[in-house]
């Protein structure tokens, strides 16, 4: 049997782990705690990597294990499920399916779009509404679920212009992943690296701290991503002609209303999520943590009075497999710092003076920006590369929340291959619509790569220091 590139690189690190166990000398001045703790968390990296095994289920298995053996109490692996990051997501969700119910978010794009008389006024205002969307949807394969009506209904008054369709298709997903660091809850892997920061390092990233820190590389990155989005897959007079999409155009192709005033259920759900999302971003001044104000307004989204959605529906729309990976996974940071085996694993970084801020954070972008290739979840990529980093800053004199925050947000890039990202898959394969090749993804990654890996290493260095996350 002849095995691919991608299982035998896992079997060999297996094989690796399986042969550094069998010899104790290896794992001098550590505990047998840390010694299973690092086997655990090998091989299941390796199984992330090389099996076709549910994510989930893999983390529940390792989660399990470090139970089993004692190296974490059942009272942790289980009451990570009661977390306050998972909380908020789960109220996120329903928020979310309020909004959707109503149509509120197609109408708000569509009525964005429409403003566009050129085409990059067009790519430029669809990426504006995408980075706002990462405020009312969790989760990137929510937003580009969300989206995908909005980008039917502009493929169908476009379609005689076929390049200008194949770049739709490919900027809808590329903002999407590029903008999810906005927020908090744009993504699964920030709350993993919330968490991973405060039981690891003892520092506490809220909503207010990660949106000051993650908007401006949201909006800076995901613009930049729209013109190499534009300029790799159309040509100069795709470029110049001119669009005029209206209202009553995207009405015409699209489900739901988005003309009109609005409905009373619509007034009520952006009410609603204005009023959520102002209170998550005034948390200093009023002290109310976000994962209470997601509840307060996900019980108002959800009741028979004010609601707009049923509550049993609204559960619906929860991925509760990415909760039980994240607890899973939550519960495997905690062994890693505790055992003492995190510390172990990245000991062999230089420290102080013999390693300069910018050359470690380089490498951390660096093996972050290529991590997809191996790791597809963005959630499981958290979960193996931050902690260790947590840990590798400590010995080299970085700030882990810098260290952290920079690693989670090059693991943002994802756009070389259609199966390295849900939302990436998606617009890959749509019925009836032009949409792009694998060669026009990997023409657009030889940009893209260099250009995330760069713009996040410069907020790292020069722009978080000035807003409150220096470098060392």
């Amino acid at each position: 049997m002849t095995l691919s590139l991608r299982q035998a690189i896992p079997l060999c690190l297996a094989l690796s782990v399986c042969a550094l166990l069998a010899v104790p000398s290896n794992f001098a001045g550590l505990s047998g705690d840390a010694r299973l703790t690092f086997a655990v968390f090998a091989l299941a990296t390796c199984a992330w990597i090389g099996t076709p095994i549910d994510d989930t289920y893999i983390a529940l298995g390792a989660g399990l294990a470090l139970a089993a053996t004692g190296v974490i109490s059942s009272d942790t692996l289980f009451g990570t499920l009661g977390d306050e990051t998972v909380w908020l997501l789960i109220c996120a969700f329903v928020l979310a399916a309020a909004v959707s119910r109503t149509g509120l978010a197609a109408r708000a794009a569509a009525f964005l779009v429409s403003g566009a008389r050129s085409v990059r006024q067009l790519v430029h205002l669809t990426t504006a509404a995408l980075v706002v969307s990462a405020f009312a949807i969790p989760a990137t394969s929510g937003r580009a679920a969300l989206a995908l009506p909005v980008f039917l209904a502009l493929a169908a008054v476009l379609r005689e212009r076929k390049r200008l369709v194949v770049m739709l298709a490919l900027l809808f997903p590329t903002v999407i992943l590029l903008s999810a660091v906005a927020t908090l809850i744009g993504a699964g892997a920030h709350l993993i690296t919330v968490s991973v920061l405060w039981e690891s390092a003892g520092e506490h990233v809220g909503f207010t701290q990660w949106l000051l820190l993650g908007l401006p590389l949201a909006i800076v990155t995901s613009h930049l991503a729209a013109e190499a989005v534009l300029l790799t897959t159309t040509r100069r007079e795709d470029r110049h002609g001119p669009v005029r999409i209206t209202v009553e155009d995207i009405q015409r192709h699209s489900p739901g209303t988005v003309t009109g005033p609005l409905s009373q259920p619509e007034a009520r759900a952006a009410l609603l999520l204005f009023t959520v999302v102002g209170l998550w971003c005034s948390e200093p001044l009023h002290g109310v943590s976000p994962a209470l104000v997601a509840l307060i307004g996900a019980v108002v989204a959800a009741s028979p009075a004010l609601g707009t959605v049923g509550l049993k529906d609204a559960l619906k729309t929860v991925p509760w497999s990415l909760l039980l990976f994240m607890a899973a996974t939550m519960a495997m940071g905690v062994a890693l710092s505790a055992s003492g085996a995190a510390k172990w694993l990245v000991s062999g970084v230089p420290g102080g003076a013999a390693l300069p801020p910018w050359a470690f954070l380089g490498a951390v972008v660096l093996v972050s920006t290529g991590a997809h290739l191996l790791l597809q979840s963005r959630s499981a990529r958290s979960s193996v590369l931050v902690p260790l980093v947590v840990a590798a800053a400590a010995g080299a004199g970085v700030n882990p929340v810098s260290a952290a925050l920079a690693s989670t947000a090059a693991a943002g890039f994802c756009h070389t291959l259609p199966a390295s990202a849900k939302p990436v898959a998606l617009f890959a394969d749509i019925p009836d619509t032009p949409t792009y090749t694998p060669g026009d993804l990997l023409r657009l990654s030889a940009v893209l790569a260099p250009l995330t890996a760069v713009l996040v290493l410069v907020f790292a260095l020069l722009v978080w220091p000035l807003l409150g996350v220096p470098v060392r």
